[in-house]
């Protein structure tokens, strides 16, 4: 029995020696705040080193208030309805840009212009949207540059001369020329303003494809086009007097000269 009693006592303290002992009760304390705090550098005396601020700084034109508001209204109206905030811009467009020029020329008012070039707008914006659409999603390289400048060349070559044509001889044909004079007109005008588009439309046609997102790229070509519709128009009205001359006087008149001189006062 003894033997029993002392192999009995053995097993026991055995397997108190095999069993593991609890880990003690620790509390861990919560933070209240969330924000690390600056670690103390031993180098500099136990001074903070700041944490760089990594939140993403906004671009510029989001933090100018009430007019980033109006650029985001504008992109999601394009996201949403592509076609109607073209066509409703292209008519604000050209109804500045005929303001503009009548105010240029110094005469009274004709209502009739500013029909005509709405009408105008009506017929090109979306052919112009679906053009630039196109030219975005097309002629993309492995070089930025080789892109660039193909996309530039391309707008220059084919969507120009097609849109000068088209402004020139509709503002002609609404007017009531014949197609004769329509003719003229277009024969008149078309390679001045081509010229002319040149010394603008490279530069802020290779701007808008660099550095603005594809939603904002008609709304900051529309700023330019007010101007340039401005040219434009003022344009088609220095052919309209210098025909009209050439009709009243019954010979024959320098219409290029006409033209080239208004330009030139337009440009000094």
């Amino acid at each position: 029995m003894a033997v029993f009693a002392i192999k009995a006592v053995g097993r026991a303290a055995f397997r108190r020696s095999h069993i593991p002992s609890k880990p003690p009760n620790v509390t861990t304390k919560r933070h209240t705040n969330s924000r690390t705090k600056p670690e103390d550098d031993p180098s500099t005396g136990g001074t903070s080193i700041p944490v760089p601020n990594t939140v993403a700084t906004l671009p510029l034109w989001q933090r100018l208030g009430p007019l980033s508001r109006g650029f985001r209204a504008y992109g999601n109206s394009q996201r949403k309805r592509p076609y109607t905030t073209q066509f409703c811009s292209s008519l604000v467009i050209y109804f500045l840009g005929d303001l503009s020029a009548q105010n240029i020329n110094g005469d009274e008012y004709d209502p009739k212009r500013t029909i005509r070039a709405l009408f105008i707008s009506a017929g090109s914006s979306i052919p112009s949207y679906k053009w630039f659409m196109f030219l975005g999603n097309n002629f993309n390289y492995t070089s930025k540059v080789l892109s660039l400048a193909t996309k530039v060349t391309v707008n220059q070559v084919c969507f120009t001369p097609i849109f000068n044509t088209y402004f020139f001889g509709m503002q002609s044909l609404l007017s009531g020329d014949s197609l004769q004079e329509v003719w003229e007109r277009i024969k008149r005008t078309v390679p001045t303003s081509m010229m002319n588009s040149c010394k603008l439309w490279p530069a802020v046609t290779a701007f808008s494809f660099t550095f603005i997102e594809a939603q904002y790229r008609s709304i900051f070509a529309g700023v330019i086009a007010i101007g340039w519709q401005t040219y434009l128009s003022y344009l088609n009205r220095q052919a309209e007097i210098a025909e009209a001359r050439e009709k009243s006087s019954g010979g024959e008149t320098d219409l290029m000269k006409e033209i080239d001189e208004g330009v030139r006062k337009l440009e000094a």
